[in-house]
Parts: structure tokens; sequence; C-alpha cells
């Protein structure tokens, strides 16, 4: 899936940590889940891997994770 197909994620602040993102998208079960997809290099942000679980994501951003794929928008 590309950032063309990428579905709409609403946050509603300025930024949300990728771990967090990734539970709120459903494209990690949980917590340790996610961990696990970003140290393990599965996790793209704006189409490059990014290993840091504390990654601050933006809206405009877009994260894949094994051809899944979500763009975060603003509530604002």
């Amino acid at each position: 899936m590309s950032a063309n197909e990428a579905f709409d994620l609403e946050i509603r602040d300025d930024s949300i940590r990728l771990g967090q993102l990734l539970k709120l998208a459903s494209l990690a079960e949980d917590g340790i889940h996610a961990k696990e997809l970003i140290s393990e290099g599965i996790v793209t942000v704006n189409g490059e891997v990014d290993t840091r679980r504390g990654a601050q994501i933006r809206p405009g951003d877009v994260v894949c994770v094994n051809g899944e794929c979500v763009k975060v928008t603003s509530q604002q």
C-alpha cells in the first residue's frame, strides 16, 4: 500500500509517539508488539525505517507496517 492508499488517522494533539500510533491505528496489538515491530525495522515513517518507539509523529506523516499505511491528520 502506498501513501496514496493510506487511511487517515486523526489525532487530537500536535503529535503522537510512534508506538502509541501503532496501537491506536490497530497496526500493533499492544505496546510490546509495537516495540517488536519498531525494533525489527518493519515500521516506516514517510518512507524511511524508524526504530525509535518514541519518535514524534505529526499530522501529514505517513506510517506503514507490512504494507498497511496510515496518514496522520489533525482534529484542528
